[in-house]
């Protein structure tokens, strides 16, 4: 009984023990929180300075970029300071306070990528309309609702775990204190937590998802009907950068959040892990900067 009362720190066991490779993923990760921070602050400056942005579609991205910032910092940070120091330890509140800004952060991401597919599909499809049905009180309640359900999901995930027990010395075989992790590490039952995540992620997941998706059916069914190769061509290329987001952001996160414990590979769960919460945030301020010539032309 007494291995069993709630854990007041955790360890978390990281990428690697080797000291020498802590040292080189120390560097490497400094690098690519580095571009993370100053690929997305200068998409904001940008944005936010010329008037040529001043859209919905780059309202749409100046909130992805902010929702990239809070992924980023709620992990890296903590992650670069466990590459320096032995003792790799996190008390239980400040893991379940990441854990909660983790899924804050990436529900809202996903909701913000449904808005901007949305504003895609009537910039297409219904062009003569776009100006009245994109206005700025539209848009205003796009960023916020996606905010709100990433905060929705976050409470929805995070209330159940603070009623599940964990042994006093408790190891999460991770780099943050992300929620499969932190249920595997678990003493006690979370058949209630897993239910919750999985319905949750079924539920947030597959709505934005299905959101997205017939945005682009009904983009795509209007782009194929365009007679001109280069009017086709304008038109696939407004999308590109937000598809290639999309593509790199659901493939890994669905899964990662969806699977079966059985199916659980360390290895493959840190890969992951590292594409949609660290790779990603920093690859789509490259994405959209190269994929997009108002962009290009405003840096």
């Amino acid at each position: 009984m007494e291995n069993q009362t709630s854990a007041s720190e955790f360890v978390l066991l990281g990428l690697t023990s080797d000291p020498h490779l802590q040292s080189f993923l120390f560097f490497v990760f400094s690098v690519i929180y580095f571009i993370t921070l100053f690929g997305n602050m200068v998409i904001m400056i940008v944005i936010s300075t010329d008037p040529h942005l001043h859209s919905p579609m780059y309202f749409f991205l100046f909130h992805l970029a902010l929702a990239d910032i809070c992924y980023a910092t709620t992990i890296v940070p903590y992650m670069l300071v466990n590459f320096l120091v032995k003792q790799k330890t996190i008390v239980f509140s400040a893991c379940i306070i990441q854990m909660s800004l983790i899924l804050l952060s990436a529900g809202s991401e996903i909701f913000m990528l449904s808005a901007m597919a949305y504003d895609r599909y009537i910039a297409i499809c219904k062009p003569l309309h776009y100006q009245e049905v994109m206005n700025k009180l539209v848009c205003s309640q796009l960023v916020g609702g996606a905010w709100a359900m990433g905060v929705l999901y976050s409470i929805i995930n995070t209330l159940p775990m603070l009623n599940v027990q964990f042994c006093k010395c408790t190891e999460i075989k991770h780099f943050s204190c992300e929620l499969p992790p932190l249920l595997t590490a678990a003493c006690g039952s979370t058949f209630l937590n897993k239910l919750v995540i999985l319905s949750s992620a079924v539920i947030f997941g597959s709505s934005s998802f299905l959101l997205t998706l017939i945005s682009y059916i009904c983009i795509i069914s209007t782009v194929l009907k365009i007679q001109s190769a280069k009017g086709r061509h304008k038109a696939f290329s407004t999308c590109s950068s937000h598809l290639i987001v999309v593509v790199l952001l659901y493939t890994t996160a669905l899964f990662q959040y969806t699977k079966r414990s059985s199916v659980s590979s360390f290895i493959l769960d840190q890969l992951f892990s590292i594409q949609y919460s660290i790779l990603t945030p920093m690859l789509n301020p490259i994405i959209y900067s190269l994929k997009n010539n108002d962009v290009k032309t405003a840096l």
